[in-house]
């Protein structure tokens, strides 16, 4: 089999950086993006040396940029077609800059393009170059998108911006479904050693979170890296138009 190209956003840490990693194992060429260049090359370096080849591509972008997007799409343009594109950037916007609705909206408005937008924006760019048949899009969202996040300042802007991949994927799913390409949101809950879930929270919140899942354990992120290994391989064109969590039980399916 020739060899497939990813594209990992949000590539150069935790999820992003182990998907990258697992794709990379499985035999593609990935193109990792991200807004700081030195955290790319690092994950470059890195995942090479894992798998025994060169087979990471930095390129450094805001993909809640247009401009950068779209400069980001052109420096790939030379790649070939995109099998499996991983939209995984992501961020907590942080808390209002003070109780003014002005201070509410900018956080939300700054949520929904971290969360949601750059998805929209990089897909759009990249849709076009998507393998036809055999593309496999992947969304990573959030457990938050499907229990909701506390309160109206960041964890709520978070929650709804992750929300809103979910009605956005349906709808890719059913517009590229007959071109053989698939679309599927994965929703990651209590996962360590990445931005979301970091030094600062409290030893009873991290405590509190593993309570909540039904296997007592904590997320990695390559659990959620091995269910993106399945998701992007050929064997798994049947599988699309679904929101899969992998969160150890802390929200059952429905």
């Amino acid at each position: 089999m020739a060899e497939r190209l990813a594209v990992v956003s949000g590539g150069g840490t935790g999820i992003g950086k182990a998907v990258a990693r697992r794709l990379a194992a499985d035999g593609c060429r990935v193109v990792v993006l991200g807004r700081r260049a030195e955290t790319l090359e690092q994950a470059r370096k890195e995942i090479d040396e894992a798998v025994g080849r060169a087979a990471v591509i930095p390129v450094a972008a805001d993909l809640s940029d247009a401009g950068q997007v779209a400069r980001a799409a052109a420096e790939l343009a030379g790649l070939g077609p995109v099998d499996v594109l991983v939209n995984n950037a992501g961020a907590l916007s942080g808390p209002p800059a003070d109780e003014s609705l002005e201070a509410l909206a900018a956080g939300w408005r700054r949520s929904l393009d971290l969360n949601l937008m750059s998805a929209v924006l990089l897909t759009s760019a990249l849709q076009d170059r998507l393998r036809r048949p055999g593309g496999r899009l992947i969304v990573v969202g959030s457990a938050a998108g499907q229990r909701g996040g506390a309160g109206a300042h960041s964890a709520g802007a978070y929650a709804a911006a992750k929300a809103g991949l979910h009605g956005w994927a349906f709808g890719l799913a059913r517009q590229l479904g007959p071109d053989g390409i698939t679309v599927n949101v994965i929703a990651p809950g209590y996962v360590v050693d990445t931005d979301i879930f970091g030094e600062q929270w409290s030893p009873e919140f991290h405590e509190a979170k593993i309570a909540d899942t039904l296997v007592g354990r904590a997320g990695t992120p390559e659990d959620v890296a091995a269910l993106v290994g399945y998701v992007a391989s050929p064997e798994a064109g049947y599988l699309t138009g679904q929101v899969i969590g992998v969160n150890g039980g802390a929200v059952l399916g429905r």
